[in-house]
Order: structure tokens, then sequence, then C-alpha cells
């Protein structure tokens, strides 16, 4: 796999049928390796271990209902009161963020309602804030600590 704009990590991986698999230590179970799935793994790690994210707020493939139809984002961050606070979107090494990678995630936003986003490709990691009175983003210049989450 790519090497990341990430800290590297070990993590058990299988073949299962002409296809690796590796393990989600937040799902408990083994998934297909896409080059996504890669990030994930990788970026998850990061929140965790050097951001001091703690793992049990943090949910893997959310699923959410939007207008009769199933969708998932790729991680959830709750607060301690289990409240959503931040949306955290992965795309491969190879997909560009853009545009449409943000209109993504504000479609999902309309259900959870936070003011947090983080969206990363593996190589560019991307951390805002939604200003309610303007409509737009305020960029972070890097992504922030767990505990500088909530005096931001």
């Amino acid at each position: 796999m790519l090497q990341l704009n990430l800290p590297e990590y070990n993590f058990h991986i299988k073949k299962v049928d002409e296809k690796f698999q590796i393990f989600d230590s937040q799902r408990k179970r083994f998934v297909s390796l896409t080059p996504e799935e890669w990030v994930r793994q990788h970026f998850i790690r990061f929140l965790i271990e050097v951001k001091g994210y703690p793992s049990a707020l943090l949910a893997v493939e959310k699923q959410l209902n939007l207008n009769g139809m199933k969708k998932r984002c790729d991680a959830v961050l709750y607060d301690r009161e289990a409240n959503p606070v931040m949306i955290i979107e992965f795309k491969a090494p190879t997909v560009a963020i853009n545009q449409e990678t943000f209109d993504q995630v504000a479609v999902y936003n309309s259900k959870l309602k936070v003011a947090l986003f983080i969206i990363s490709n593996g190589l560019e990691h991307y951390c805002c804030k939604v200003n309610q009175e303007t409509a737009r983003y305020e960029f972070f210049p890097e992504i922030p600590d767990f505990n500088s989450l909530f005096v931001i």
C-alpha cells in the first residue's frame, strides 16, 4: 500500500481468497483492505494515539437515514454525552479532495448537525469548523487534539 502523510503503524493483515483484509480494532473484525480503508485505519490510529481521541467515542461506518436512503459516514466523533460533534470522511490517496468531497460531508451533516469536520485522503488532511453565521468553513492549521476541540 501507498505511504501516507501519517505515522506508520503495524496492522494485522491477512489474505483471504486472493484479497487482503485488515483488522479494524474499532469494529473488532477484519475488513477488505481497500486504499480508502488503508487511510481510515492509519487516520483513526493517528487520532487515538497522537491526538488523544478516545476510541470509545469514535464510531466507524456510522449509518444514517437521509430522506429514506441509507448513507454511511466514514467516522463520527461523539462527545462524552454521546452527542455527535465531528464527521470524519476518508478518501483513497488517489482521490483529490475537492468541493464535491465537502458537499458529501454537508449532506451527512444535514442529519447530524455538527460544527466540525475532518477530511483526509491520507496525503492531505483538512479540519474545519462551520461558521453558523456565514455558512463558511473555517480551516484549522492542523488536526486539533481531542482536549482542545471543546474550547475551539
